[in-house]
């Protein structure tokens, strides 16, 4: 990494993955990232199911109606959980492990796609949290917020352009609407 602002920048939402494997490497930085992100009160209420196995992959990619065909192409998918029983913002501890898989995935120059799972449904009209948790034996006391899709980037995408910064989303001191 050259600087945690280019990180950023650099770090776009990847669909397109080659066929190529991770290396253990990769996989155990990835997973480290996440057993390293923050939680409230030391809660650590998340738990990770790393999916390798191309089957799994397959049917996780019919866990929401569009936007999650892609997992299939991965070659690792991280399903992100969490317990409400040990953790009372446990959405908000479970999102700050996605992203930082994400971080991790770009700092290794890997590309990744965050699939939103609390909240959507299947195209037959199941939620997908229950789907996700039929199809890799997930307990019932965890809920399932993500599925963090990683591979190696199948495709060029350009860094974020600073020039379309929204500056006025910005309020200093109090929220100045004018």
């Amino acid at each position: 990494m050259e600087n945690f602002s280019e990180l950023i920048k650099k770090r776009r939402s990847m669909r397109k993955f080659t066929g190529e494997e991770l290396s253990q490497e990769e996989v155990v930085a990835l997973l480290k990232a996440a057993l390293m992100a923050p939680t409230s009160k030391r809660s650590n209420s998340w738990q990770f199911i790393a999916v390798d196995d191309k089957k799994l992959l397959g049917e996780l990619s019919h866990c929401k109606e569009q936007a999650s065909a892609f997992i299939a192409d991965a070659a690792l998918a991280i399903v992100v959980t969490a317990d409400p029983l040990a953790s009372d913002v446990w959405i908000e501890d479970a999102s700050i492990a996605s992203i930082m898989i994400q971080l991790q995935a770009e700092d290794l120059g890997l590309g990744s796609c965050w699939v939103q799972v609390r909240e959507r449904y299947t195209a037959a009209g199941m939620p997908s949290d229950e789907f996700v948790r039929g199809v890799l034996d997930i307990p019932l006391q965890l809920q399932v917020l993500s599925i963090i899709a990683i591979g190696h980037k199948g495709m060029e995408r350009k860094p974020f352009n600073e020039d379309n910064l929204q500056w006025e989303k910005i309020h200093i001191n109090k929220f100045g609407g004018k």
